[in-house]
């Protein structure tokens, strides 16, 4: 035991950690703990909005694989992250967000900036501490951390800010990690069974594959089954691309190729995958999830396994270990799918090529509105950028390491069919809860944590001008990163379930965007217009050599045509209905 303050004991736990940077925005409520930061090795990277901070430490602990920290004063500082930490928690990010609270004495006579803190985020997070004497402040904030790691999601730690202060005697607790292993027995050897008689073995490579940076593990399975393997949904670094067996990932605006072997499947290995609903839902009008195929779901978290399909076999179980397990129990074994490794390996690469002979083809949006907005625009402002030909530019510019972030949206949505990644943690998405506002902060806490790798964010418009003003945060911290905005001056996601849904009356879909490119270079970056598909690789290429070798952050504004890709909720809309007559004209 040793004398400290408990502001000591908070940051020595942090320490032992390993943590080295903390995302937020300075605050009294936990200023005698920052006060030491510096001395302690752990850098506080201040930023424009606390949102944008949750967001980076999404990004940094995504990419690094540990710990991503952010902070904020008691209230609104912390009310602003609750957004972020939502979606961390769907990405399975172990993010710690440190919450000061008001102090204990003020607590419930409505004082400044007091909030009741906890029922913000009970949504959102595996795990919430909340320091209810100073005397514990070592314990709870290495809980926290411990909890942030074993569950995989963000953990709370709610501290009052007078329990900052104060003399205690106190031991730093040593962080704890678990072991995961490859799940029971009995299920292995189901699972591995149901693989011997398999004729048609599919592996859907998820999150946890990532996470578990088990890539040469699936590798492993996939060649001793010469299965096809599809990435899950926003998963698309989980399987190098590179790989003959790789098809692309499933859900939506995902790779044909992928879904037409998927449906050929009889037996389905979801390795590290929760098969979340949106990433299996049927796409470009085909329902290819196989009614018939048995599935083997390995997931860590036993509550994943059976939620959303119904399983043949269950396995709790970390996805590099699980697929160890399995090759070890199939090694000597006469397999079902020997027979007929050579037809299989020739229909997968069958289906990868007419997939992508469409994608290179698929120019631009044939729907009639498309078709007119394409027409309407060529006539007022010139022959702008399509954004498939475009999406397919950046593809063919992008290093090899590269990591990239999308936001939500219509033209983010169709990068799906683009983006290939031979290098896990290299793509980054908002996952199920589906923000706007994600991708720039995001991409400034990978490339903090990565800072030797290219990082590129993705994002409409509407989603830039939501986080944009944390380009100050990257050039005044020199976290350089490059920016693609598709400036098409709308809300193109939703403009198009009115196109579909609501007789093209358009309500609040329309932006009336500036020059970000120019925006940019008034917050200090590089700002390059695009209007020419020739210049597209150029830019961005030029952009990532300034990032790496200059240190310059760039924002690359590509102008695009309003045409619109298939909507996101197609499952959840249907033709309007009306009874009263006034609105009889509306359907």
């Amino acid at each position: 035991m040793t004398r400290m303050t408990p502001s000591e004991a908070f940051v020595e736990t942090l320490v032992a950690n390993n943590v080295t940077e903390i995302f937020g925005i300075m605050g009294s409520a936990f200023m005698d703990a920052m006060d030491i930061f510096a001395p302690a090795g752990i850098r506080l990277i201040p930023v424009v909005h606390e949102q944008g901070a949750g967001h980076m430490a999404d990004g940094y602990a995504r990419v690094s694989g540990r710990h991503g920290v952010c902070i904020g004063q008691n209230g609104p500082g912390i009310s602003n992250c609750v957004t972020a930490i939502a979606a961390a928690f769907w990405a399975h990010s172990p993010v710690v967000i440190i919450t000061p609270e008001t102090g204990t004495m003020g607590m419930g006579l409505g004082g400044f900036q007091e909030a009741n803190q906890l029922p913000m985020f009970q949504e959102f997070v595996k795990y919430q501490g909340h320091v209810n004497n100073a005397n514990r402040m070592a314990e709870f904030t290495g809980r926290c951390f411990d909890r942030a790691m074993s569950e995989m999601g963000p953990t709370q730690l709610n501290i009052p800010r007078d329990y900052f202060y104060g003399d205690i005697d106190v031991e730093i607790p040593q962080p704890m990690r678990l072991d995961r292993g490859p799940g029971g027995e009995r299920t292995l050897d189901e699972a591995a069974q149901m693989l011997v008689d398999a004729k048609f073995p599919v592996i859907l490579s998820g999150g946890g594959v990532v996470m578990a940076d088990a890539i040469d593990d699936c590798i492993a399975l996939a060649e001793r089954l010469n299965a096809p393997v599809a990435n899950g949904y926003l998963h698309n670094d989980s399987f190098p691309a590179d790989h003959p067996l790789w098809t692309g990932p499933l859900g939506y605006q995902g790779s044909k190729a992928a879904m037409s072997l998927m449906s050929k499947a009889d037996v389905i290995v979801a390795l590290g995958s929760r098969l979340g609903p949106f990433g299996t839902l049927p796409q470009y009008g085909i329902d290819y999830w196989p009614k018939d195929a048995k599935i083997i779901q390995i997931d860590a978290d036993h509550k994943m396994l059976g939620l959303v399909k119904k399983i043949s076999v269950g396995i709790c179980g970390d996805a590099g270990a699980s697929a160890r397990a399995l090759l070890a129990r199939l090694d000597g074994k006469s397999l079902a799918s020997d027979a007929n490794t050579e037809e299989r390996a020739a229909t997968i690469a069958q289906e990868k090529a007419s997939w992508e002979k469409e994608l290179t083809e698929w120019i631009h949006e044939k729907d009639d509105f498309s078709l007119d907005m394409i027409k309407e625009q060529a006539e007022e402002e010139g022959n702008w950028l399509h954004p498939r030909q475009v999406l397919r530019e950046l593809e063919k510019a992008m290093p090899a390491d590269v990591m990239v972030s999308t936001d939500i949206g219509n033209i983010n949505a169709i990068a799906n069919s683009y983006l290939r990644f031979n290098r896990n943690r290299s793509f980054l998405a908002p996952m199920s809860f589906g923000n706007c506002g994600y991708a720039l902060p995001t991409m400034i806490g990978a490339k903090c944590a990565a800072p030797d790798r290219p990082a590129v964010a993705y994002s409409g418009d509407g989603a830039w001008a939501m986080s944009m003003s944390e380009i100050m945060t990257s050039v005044r911290h020199n976290i350089p990163v490059t920016g693609v905005v598709f400036h098409n001056r709308q809300w193109g996601a939703e403009k198009k379930n009115q196109v579909d849904f609501y007789g093209r009356r358009f309500v609040a879909g329309e932006l009336d965007s500036t020059s970000f490119a120019e925006i940019g270079k008034s917050m200090g970056t590089e700002g390059i217009v695009v209007d020419k598909l020739e210049d597209v690789g150029p830019a961005l290429k030029k952009a990532i050599d300034m990032q790496m070798n200059e240190g310059k952050t760039t924002v690359i504004e590509i102008m695009c045509t309003r045409e619109l890709g298939d909507p996101f909720r197609r499952d959840a809309l249907s033709k309007p209905v009306r009874h009263l007559s006034k609105y009889k004209d509306y359907v």
